[in-house]
């Protein structure tokens, strides 16, 4: 499930064969010259109207479902996380990410709490009877301080009795860390392949029971090196063999002009 940032990449990936893509608030940002994730001050964070924008027009770029990342649901109250569901619904994604790191800090949000939020989108998502797919994300393997693969696992199974359809914990992406993940989480788990690292296959991953494979904002990442490398080859050598690689105008246009309706 690849992670699109605006209509265009959403709609590569639809050519492409993908039955469902997410998208990425770090390619998001990105596009928007702001932070993502560990963001210095509340001036350089996409604000939740930006986010939404945005997400509205990849929704409405493809005919496949899209899954939002939420962040951690724009805002500490579990009736934040519950209203901002509803808003996701109502902009036509198909399932979204609730974080349960804090914004701003590098600690996640206390246990009960943390639980108490995703219930509270499920209430949402029950209230409306649809078939919104609620992911459940815990940074914990990033954050806790003790033992933070169990933390990991006991989260993950505390949200799914809360309501979680699926549960994301980046961090990881060996082949035995999965494994077990798997085995000790009593529903289908998410993992996200370009985090930090190469290393890791999506196929094997799958083999290993995964459900779900998100690239979260490694391509965007990728993308933005790709052009900077560019632009200091033009400016400091003259060169600009980059071309060579670029789709075509006409493939673009005949893309781009497909309907989605």
């Amino acid at each position: 499930m690849p992670n699109a940032w605006d209509a265009g990449t959403a709609r590569i990936f639809e050519a492409e064969g993908f039955k469902a893509i997410a998208t990425t608030s770090g390619g998001i940002a990105f596009s928007l010259a702001k932070q993502d994730y560990q963001v210095a001050n509340t001036r350089y964070a996409v604000t939740q109207e930006e986010m939404f924008d945005r997400m509205r027009q990849i929704v409405e770029a493809v005919s496949i479902p899209v899954n939002g990342d939420l962040e951690a649901g724009y805002g500490d109250r579990p009736e934040d996380v519950a209203q901002t569901t509803v808003m996701a619904i109502e902009a036509g994604l198909a399932g979204g990410n609730i974080e349960d790191k804090k914004p701003f800090e590098n600690s996640l949000y206390e246990e009960d709490l943390a639980v108490e939020r995703i219930a509270a989108a499920h209430e949402a998502i029950a209230s409306r009877a649809n078939a919104f797919v609620l992911t459940a994300r815990t940074d914990a393997y990033l954050y806790a301080s003790d033992d933070a693969l169990g933390t990991v696992i006991r989260r993950a199974n505390r949200f799914f009795e809360a309501g979680a359809t699926c549960v994301f914990a980046p961090g990881f992406a060996d082949i035995e860390t999965i494994k077990l993940m798997v085995k000790e989480v009593n529903g289908p788990v998410n993992t996200v392949v370009g985090l930090s690292s190469a290393k890791g296959n999506a196929h094997e991953m799958i083999d290993a029971g995964v459900q779900r494979i998100s690239i979260g904002g490694s391509l965007a990442r990728s993308v933005l090196s790709y052009v900077r490398q560019c632009a200091k080859d033009l400016r400091e050598t003259g060169s600009f063999d980059f071309p060579s690689t670029q789709i075509s105008q006409s493939d673009l246009n005949t893309l781009f002009a497909r309907s989605t309706e």
